[in-house]
């Protein structure tokens, strides 16, 4: 019950009163364990007081029976991150190895998120190279938080790696993950690369976000790709799903400079059959 109430503070954002709360209650003869100490430390890493969370580690050290856990490494780790220190990350996380705590995908994903905020993508490369040789499986964590750092880098080779790695795995990204490379490609220039996620995507049995049409639409048009535009367009409402106005209006457009007059009757056919379906939808919802 004590630390569910700490886990309520620590999730409203209230650093000063769980403090508050929680020396009262160790004055009045609480004893904190693993779980305690890591929602504090969590608490003070997401307010950059990375220095006061590293101090309870030391803490715990000196108590009985309150041996740090995997999950207060991991915390520490990305609280180390949020600083950018990396280098105190990499040191954590190799203490945590020494203490006989076993790092799992969690731990290995927080060391790179700290690499990638220090802006040091060939070591967040090598720890994702030292993941697969352990067996981890690489997660949409992992791909994200690497995709991340080369687009803020402005490294489009580094990118590509990424992508061809996830591809190569048959890894299904999640919709952001998606969302991010469908927006680098498209932004610069590459359409034909967001087309071949758009495909695979749909090999794989998954509906993309309709954002995701949203760019990859305007990509395609912009490059007088129209037909594959048009054919994805059809194909996520072939999918159930409603395509955004400003996809349709995009295709319009580029389909009456093409005077495909037909084509154009047909996307606002499934248009109003979308909306419809919407609408009837939210009736029998009400």
């Amino acid at each position: 019950t004590f630390n569910t109430l700490l886990l309520g503070f620590k999730e409203a954002g209230h650093a000063q009163a769980l403090d508050l709360f929680y020396h009262d209650a160790v004055l009045r003869g609480f004893v904190p364990d693993a779980v305690s100490y890591c929602v504090r430390m969590d608490a003070y890493c997401k307010k950059g007081r990375f220095l006061d969370a590293l101090q309870l580690l030391d803490e715990m050290r000196k108590r009985e029976n309150c041996k740090p856990t995997l999950q207060v490494f991991t915390t520490l780790i990305y609280g180390a991150g949020i600083v950018r220190d990396a280098a105190r990350a990499r040191l954590l996380f190799d203490e945590m190895e020494q203490c006989g705590v076993t790092p799992d995908r969690g731990a290995h994903n927080a060391l790179m998120g700290a690499y990638v905020r220090a802006r040091d993508l060939q070591s967040g490369m090598a720890l994702m190279s030292e993941m697969e040789q352990k067996g981890f499986g690489l997660d949409d964590v992992t791909y994200n938080t690497m995709l991340c750092g080369f687009q803020r880098a402005g490294d489009l080779e580094g990118i590509w790696k990424i992508y061809s790695k996830m591809i190569g795995s048959g890894f299904m990204p999640r919709t952001r993950t998606t969302m991010l490379l469908m927006k680098v490609f498209c932004e610069n220039g590459r359409p034909d690369l967001g087309l071949e996620l758009w495909d695979y995507l749909i090999g794989k049995g998954c509906v993309p976000h309709r954002h995701a049409l949203d760019v990859l639409v305007t990509g395609l048009c912009c490059r007088d790709v129209v037909g594959e535009a048009y054919r994805c367009f059809r194909e996520l409402v072939e999918m159930g799903m409603a395509p955004t106005e400003r996809a349709f209006r995009v295709l319009e457009g580029f389909l009456k400079k093409k005077r495909e007059f037909g084509k154009i009757d047909e996307i606002r056919q499934m248009m109003k059959a979308t909306q419809l379906e919407e609408h009837q939808a939210e009736e029998e919802a009400a």
